[in-house]
């Protein structure tokens, strides 16, 4: 997909056989809105991924791009950047409310237009404005992260995708310029425990109100900073929306230590539908896009890979203010739990 879109013969076959069939079946399509991550051959066709470059002139990048997204993370291939400031999240110490939605796609969480939630540092030259975080999942567990880690998915992941405020009024004119977006990603195993702010999504009372494609249900007096580990890492690229139109403006950062859910809410999540209730049940899970070729692109990353060995020595330092890097006078060390480098070395504020 890194290059010009090259479609075997079966696959032309389809896609031919299918336009035609589209164009005989029911009202034209929303051409904005006409994809989906599974091709849907009874009815109306649907192109999934393969077909999103061919079927929209607007969306040529899904097919043509060379930065696009997702990608697996070799890393080996993490260049450590010790300059990376802390990211930092501000929600002006209030709690967040909006409104989620099953779209048919993904769970979707809008928040209401007030608290305002930012995120600057980190790789960003720009605050960001928070948009939408939408959760994407997997039929079986260790699958259902759009990204992966050393050929390793998981079995969700979360996306917190935010539009630079600084430099456009909105997420779709962000969408079309540079230094547009940036997207944070969390992923997500299913264990014995539960990440407390994921687990306000994901109770019974909650995930069954939405059901259904077009379910809301309104929610209030979330905790943002409860959905971030306590002392994380990160890694970030230059990437594209892994939705259509697959935009190159795209600053991901992904967040390297993973959050749980437990097993009875994964499973909840599996029963949510693609489809209204008129219609037969498709589970939403699978809503991720292909791995995308990494090519030349940089992965930087704020940890130090030289010392993986190393053991620290003070307490567990807690996230404080703005999720940055608690530093007291004189410790430059913090440690983490992390699966892949044990040890932080922050540039603090």
């Amino acid at each position: 997909m890194g290059g010009a879109a090259r479609l075997s013969a079966p696959q032309a076959l389809v896609l031919w056989a299918a336009l035609g069939a589209a164009a005989h079946l029911g009202p034209a399509p929303d051409p904005e809105d006409w994809w989906s991550y599974k091709e849907n051959l009874q009815g109306n066709f649907v192109p999934g991924p393969p077909f999103w470059g061919l079927v929209n002139a607007a969306w040529s990048l899904c097919a043509v791009g060379k930065r696009q997204s997702p990608v697996d993370v070799e890393l080996k291939r993490v260049l450590y950047d010790p300059f990376l400031p802390p990211l930092r999240l501000s929600t002006g110490g209030e709690k967040l409310r909006g409104t989620l939605y099953n779209t048919g796609r993904h769970v979707s969480f809008l928040p209401a237009s007030h608290p305002v939630v930012n995120v600057s540092g980190g790789p960003l030259l720009y605050s960001h404005r928070l948009s939408e975080l939408r959760l994407l999942f997997g039929a079986r567990d260790g699958t259902g992260s759009e990204h992966q880690i050393n050929h390793q998915g998981f079995s969700a992941e979360v996306q917190l995708i935010h539009f630079n405020q600084e430099l456009y009024g909105n997420l779709s004119a962000a969408s079309r310029g540079p230094n547009g977006l940036a997207i944070l990603s969390l992923f997500v195993n299913v264990a014995g425990s539960s990440n407390s702010f994921l687990s306000r999504l994901l109770n019974r009372d909650t995930i069954t109100r939405i059901s259904y494609k077009n379910d809301a249900y309104f929610l209030q007096d979330l905790s943002l900073e409860l959905l971030f580990p306590e002392s994380f890492g990160f890694i970030t690229y230059q990437g594209s929306l892994s939705t259509p139109p697959c935009s190159e403006t795209v600053t991901w950062i992904l967040i390297d230590r993973a959050l749980n859910i437990t097993s009875l809410q994964m499973h909840s999540l599996r029963l949510l539908s693609q489809n209204p209730p008129s219609q037969i049940f498709q589970s939403l899970s699978g809503n991720g896009r292909p791995l995308q070729p990494l090519a030349y692109r940089a992965l930087r990353g704020n940890r130090d890979p030289r010392h993986p060995e190393r053991r620290c020595r003070g307490p567990n330092y807690r996230l404080h203010g703005m999720l940055n890097v608690y530093c007291p006078p004189g410790l430059d060390t913090v440690c983490t739990y992390s699966q892949w480098y044990p040890c932080v070395t922050p540039i603090c504020a």
